[in-house]
């Protein structure tokens, strides 16, 4: 695996950027797609959308620098608009994300989980690109392992530069020690995530907060096991990781989020 793809003189196309773009580009298209079978108004989805990604990448953006600003922006400021380089937190996106959503809805008088269910839907499918773009970046790494799964990262990565820094291994080392690949772990789980909401989505969309809930769920689950999987430099609260910690919240929102489309439901019959 390699960051670079290609230079053209002082331009560099690194693989997390174009992963990061290829799934953007991919979930856009699940979400026109869902929007002619469901017969919804795609202009509205698009502009919220628009918003909602930028808000995400500086949400997520913010949160690393914060997490990181010592060990890698303190003596480089520049390094923190270097987004092709990899370095972003996804809870950080996500808090980021809610900010214009939240603005929207309540500007246009929409119904909450009117776009967030389909956005729920399609989300998972660019997270699992964005993970790939980590694994060939060499950011997000496991712990050392010696079985079948264990991955080394080329001399540079900078799952190389902790173990070096670590003493696990010398400066004339050409990669890493075997880690597990959290990252395509979590590629592969939330791409399965995406396929089962992908699924029900056109079957119960008129549900509110359903999906949303369904999806919250999932990936809090799937993010607290792969965290204790992980061994890149991270927080801690006790004993607990700070992703784990936002899991925690992630989760209760999620089933808040079911019990009210079920609450839904049962009113809307009813009416």
């Amino acid at each position: 695996m390699h960051s670079e793809l290609f230079s053209i003189g002082p331009i560099n196309l690194h693989v997390y950027g174009l992963c990061m773009a290829l799934g953007f580009l991919a979930a856009w298209r699940v979400l026109v797609y869902l929007c002619k079978r469901t017969n919804q108004n795609f202009d509205h989805v698009a502009m919220l959308l628009t918003w909602v990604m930028i808000a995400a990448i500086i949400g997520a953006r913010a949160v690393y620098v914060v997490q990181h600003w010592t060990t890698e922006f303190a003596q480089n400021p520049f390094a923190i608009i270097r987004l092709d380089q990899g370095g972003l937190v996804y809870y950080g996106g996500l808090i980021g994300a809610l900010i214009p959503y939240v603005g929207y809805t309540l500007y246009f008088r929409k119904n909450f989980f009117e776009l967030g269910d389909i956005s729920a839907a399609v989300l998972p499918l660019g997270q699992a690109f964005g993970r790939l773009g980590c694994f060939m970046h060499g950011c997000c790494w496991g712990k050392c392992s010696d079985s079948w799964l264990g991955v080394s990262f080329p001399r540079g990565s900078p799952v190389w530069w902790e173990h070096l820094n670590k003493g696990l291994i010398r400066e004339s080392a050409q990669q890493s020690l075997a880690v597990i690949p959290t990252q395509l772990i979590e590629s592969a789980a939330t791409l399965a995530l995406f396929v089962v909401l992908f699924r029900l989505y056109p079957k119960h969309y008129q549900r509110r907060g359903l999906i949303a809930g369904l999806y919250l769920v999932g990936y809090a689950v799937l993010r607290f096991c792969i965290e204790y999987l992980r061994a890149d430099p991270r927080g801690a609260v006790g004993p607990f990781s700070v992703s784990q910690v936002i899991s925690f919240a992630i989760f209760a929102g999620g089933i808040g989020c079911i019990a009210f489309s079920f609450r839904y439901a049962k009113r809307k019959s009813v009416n």
